[in-house]
């Protein structure tokens, strides 16, 4: 297991306070033979895994930078392998972005140095979660929604309304308990799920943002959590052994991202999903540099490939997740459509809920909320059966 390096309320207030960092990149040279990115599973693609998803063989034919994956199978996992260092990028999710901006261990993106920057969705550009004292630390990537998993054999083919279902203990469609038989993410930003669930079901707790939770708000997201834990089969990150799950586990429900669903529905199996009447908690990537990046050049190369090639629409085909370029819904670079783009719920981002690292100054008023260390500390208690 990964060392995690932990960030209270106070380090990540910090980044709000300290003078802008100017860009470290003022041109982009001759790239330096290599490029080294830690990545979610399936977000860098060479043909590999299926032929039709490659973006990486004709850059790497292009630049003569060639690509080196480390796979991350949580945002706490990828801030550890970047603290460590040897990597250039980062696709890093709002959850992890403050907390290596925090720790200095992304440096500024010099956006000049980005040809298509112009063509960013506007609602990223300088979204909160890479944009600091108006200094961007990264290039969006790709975007979506926490899905719920579902198989439709045990819901007899009708989608599941809530997600009481991975909640609480309840006889499914088919006649059998989901006591087992579910899932939940072994990610400490799961809490923001069960707070989530928790705004519509308990609205006298006031929850307002699932990661801005005070005392109260935050103990009762715990014993939803805890409460869960008697219904868990196992606690999933890795995409590909959840996938092992439902096919040959018993598995029929549970938090899932779009790539999990793709695949399997991609070899005819009984799998679906839906967005329950809660909504969902989500997840808005950036390509982030290290501070000390031994491959700058590449870097940037990579960056501005991923905003230009064919990356953007055949990645969000391959994950079902939104491009953070419009245009690469509808201009025919890749495989993506207008249709699927909606389908993939392009049109719901004020719907989702994004992955923000929690601080205790928070809208609540300073101090009022539960920094993100408790959650780390508390959620391995939860999963622990404490």
């Amino acid at each position: 297991m990964k060392k995690l390096t932990l960030w209270g309320s106070t380090a990540l207030s910090v980044v709000m306070a300290v003078t802008p960092a100017l860009a470290q990149m003022t041109e982009v040279g001759e790239g330096e033979g290599a490029v080294n990115i830690v990545a979610w599973a399936g977000y860098i693609e060479r043909g590999e895994t299926d032929k039709a998803y490659d973006w990486v063989t004709k850059f790497e034919a292009d630049t003569g930078c060639k690509v080196n994956v480390k796979t991350a199978a949580t945002s706490d996992e990828m801030v550890a392998l970047m603290n460590e260092g040897g990597f250039d990028l980062v696709t890093a999710s709002g959850d992890a972005s403050l907390r290596l901006i925090a720790g200095k261990k992304v440096q500024p993106i010099n956006i000049d140095l980005i040809k298509s920057w112009s063509t960013v969705d506007d609602r990223l550009k300088d979204a909160p979660w890479h944009t600091v004292g108006g200094v961007h630390y990264g290039v969006p990537y790709q975007w979506g929604p926490n899905v719920l998993m579902y198989n439709t054999d045990a819901f007899k083919g009708e989608a599941p309304k809530s997600w009481n279902v991975v909640f609480e203990e309840q006889t499914l469609p088919d006649g059998q308990s989901n006591k087992g038989r579910v899932q939940a993410y072994d990610g400490p930003i799961y809490i923001a799920d069960a707070a989530l669930y928790l705004m519509k079901h308990k609205p006298e707790l006031g929850i307002t943002s699932p990661y801005e939770l005070n005392e109260d708000q935050y103990k009762a997201a715990l014993d939803l959590l805890r409460q869960q834990r008697e219904l868990v089969g196992r606690y999933w990150h890795d995409a590909f052994i959840q996938i092992d799950d439902f096919k040959n586990e018993g598995v029929v429900a549970s938090g899932s991202w779009p790539f999990q669903v793709n695949l399997l529905q991609a070899e005819k199996l009984p799998i679906a999903s839906t967005i329950p009447e809660e909504g969902a908690t989500g997840w808005a990537d950036t390509l982030m540099l290290h501070a000390d990046s031994a491959n700058p050049n590449c870097a940037y190369k990579f960056m501005e490939h991923s905003l230009s090639s064919n990356l953007q629409s055949d990645l969000s085909v391959w994950f079902g997740s939104n491009p953070a370029v419009p245009a690469a819904c509808t201009d025919g670079r890749g495989m993506q459509t207008k249709e699927g783009c909606h389908t993939n719920g392009f049109d719901d981002f004020e719907k989702i809920h994004f992955w923000t690292t929690p601080t205790a100054n928070c809208a609540q008023g300073e101090g009022a909320c539960v920094p993100y260390y408790r959650w780390v500390s508390d959620y391995i208690g939860v999963i622990g059966g404490r």
